[in-house]
């Protein structure tokens, strides 16, 4: 493994643990070139689901766009990046179990707006207003209207 700060090709291997609910190792590692520590996540390389974009089009599926979009929707609030990771491992899963070979961009969106929906409604909102171009106001309280009725949630 190449150091990301010398490029030296010479580490160890400092301690190894399950991540992403079993479906990765998480290795903290240390270059013995520069003495820097950094960490890496190994997976199981599977068949990589295509995404069928509203175009037609079709591309691999990229956790780096899932990615850049929470961080977008989660701008200056209390969440961390691991419980960003958490929402991406939880989709690629989801996804990798319930679809073969193609899923539509639509439902990718939905499975990320239902997970980040129980992490953090406001980041829940910004993301469900772009996903969904929403055009006004009336967009807004229409997705408010189900969560400001939950019993659950309290003021």
């Amino acid at each position: 493994m190449k150091c990301p700060f010398c490029l030296g090709d010479n580490d160890r291997v400092l301690d190894s643990r399950a991540s992403q609910d079993g479906f990765a190792i998480r290795r903290r590692r240390e270059c013995l070139d520069c003495k820097r520590r950094y960490t890496t996540y190994e997976r199981i390389e599977a068949t990589t689901v295509k995404i069928v974009k509203k175009d037609g089009s079709r591309e691999p599926f990229d956790q780096a766009k899932i990615k850049q979009g929470l961080e977008k929707a989660c701008w200056k609030r209390p969440i961390s990046d691991g419980q960003l990771e958490q929402v991406i491992a939880a989709v690629e899963n989801e996804l990798e179990a319930s679809f073969e070979s193609e899923v539509e961009s639509r439902q990718v969106g939905e499975l990320v707006m239902q997970n980040l929906r129980e992490l953090d409604e406001v980041a829940y909102v910004r993301f469900a207003s772009v996903y969904r171009q929403f055009k006004d106001v009336q967009d807004f309280v229409k997705e408010l209207r189900p969560m400001l009725a939950d019993p659950r949630k309290t003021s």
